[in-house]
């Protein structure tokens, strides 16, 4: 079988929510991603065979088959075609398997998978807001139900109940949330993001360019302090997880390049990365957040690794118990997680949070000169993927 490669891989800086990214429509916001990766990449428009987008909140400025509208508000020509993935918060880390699997079938020779999220325009839970008010019903079915009584699916209660499960003390959570702070902001300060970010023109009210790029992730405290994120009041009562403590409400859009050998041929480029290994597992829908810790387990020994073989870990930080229980049950490294800071500091932008992570994960293996990467998220439903990549 063939392999696959990312020739190119880029982001968007995190926008806040009502911040620098809330004046682009994300059709078109995607649209700059993929001009970019077509500019980086050297590749010509016209041999991009499919354009895979992962999205959370399918409504609105997203619905529609928002890969297919990013296309057309693209460079690329017409004939190329476009669909819209949702695996909840994976969705462009699956657009990504998508596209390296159709690369590998010889299918396809190019793909660009990517994704796209402006938590400002649809902001979250829209897709199930609108129409409970509408009284359309929920998704919520009647088997669902009585497969699980009395129960209502929460990211939060499931961050809570790791958090429990794992003996994780708030002060670990607040410390935690430091330190992605941190990282962030040195590697802010040292460049490290550079090369994966898109300078975005900042669009005032009426949609005309406001004079500047925006380039550095917004949800970055530099002025960030322990006694500041301990302060702030937990989600729950009786709980121990804060918003400083969760990964922040983000807009922002992100993609990789995906080609096979004949891909690579044609555009006579070096490949960032190589694809080594892809896996996605259900587990526990009830607790939810818990899916990476065995995925990772499975995917390590389908793939004949250790952890000790991977020199990167890229784990969502959607809630901080998350990150730190995977550290404790697959017994990592923390200096090897999340080396740049993670989502509680540079926003998790749902959609597009997948190739976000693996944008800077790529980079990253090659700025310090390491192998092995590995990516996993926690995903809606009791879900998760893992991705394994070899720096080239």
């Amino acid at each position: 079988m063939a392999e696959a490669y990312i020739v190119a891989a880029v982001r968007t800086a995190g926008g806040r929510r009502g911040g620098k990214l809330a004046g682009w429509h994300p059709a078109d916001l995607a649209a700059q991603v993929i001009d970019a990766l077509v500019a980086r990449s050297g590749i010509d428009p016209a041999a991009v065979e499919d354009v895979i987008l992962g999205c959370v909140s399918q409504v609105g400025e997203q619905a529609t088959n928002v890969a297919r509208n990013a296309v057309l508000a693209s460079r690329l020509p017409e004939s190329v075609p476009g669909t819209s993935v949702d695996r909840q918060c994976g969705s462009s880390q699956q657009a990504l398997h998508f596209a390296a699997q159709a690369v590998m079938s010889g299918a396809m020779d190019a793909v660009i998978a990517g994704g796209v999220e402006s938590m400002t325009r649809v902001p979250m839970f829209t897709p199930n807001a609108l129409p409970a008010k509408a009284g359309l019903g929920t998704y919520m079915s009647p088997a669902m139900k009585r497969r699980y009584p009395g129960v209502e699916f929460s990211q939060f209660t499931g961050a809570e109940m790791i958090a429990k499960n794992y003996g994780i003390e708030k002060d670990a959570l607040d410390r935690y949330a430091l330190e992605s702070h941190r990282r962030a902001m040195a590697a802010t300060r040292a460049g490290a993001f550079d090369e994966e970010i898109v300078p975005i023109e900042i669009l005032q009210a009426d949609g005309s360019g406001a004079g500047e790029q925006h380039t550095v992730d917004e949800g970055i405290r530099f002025d960030a302090t322990l006694e500041g994120i301990a302060g702030v009041k937990l989600i729950a009562e009786g709980g121990r997880c804060t918003a400083a403590t969760a990964s922040q409400i983000c807009d922002g859009a992100s993609g990789v390049l995906v080609v096979n050998e004949r891909g690579l041929k044609a555009l006579g480029v070096k490949p960032l990365a190589r694809i080594h290994h892809m896996n996605v597992m259900g587990h526990d829908p009830v607790i939810m957040l818990e899916a990476p810790l065995p995925a990772t387990l499975r995917a390590l020994k389908k793939a004949g690794m250790r952890i000790q073989d991977i020199d990167l870990y890229e784990v969502n930080e959607a809630f901080a118990p998350v990150p730190i229980a995977w550290l404790e049950a697959l017994d990592a490294d923390p200096a090897r997680l999340n080396v740049n800071g993670g989502a509680i500091a540079l926003g998790h932008p749902l959609g597009a949070s997948g190739t976000k992570l693996m944008a800077t994960l790529v980079h990253a293996l090659g700025r310090r000169g390491k192998r092995y990467g590995l990516q996993t998220m926690c995903e809606g439903g009791g879900m998760a993927n893992v991705t394994i990549v070899e720096r080239l």
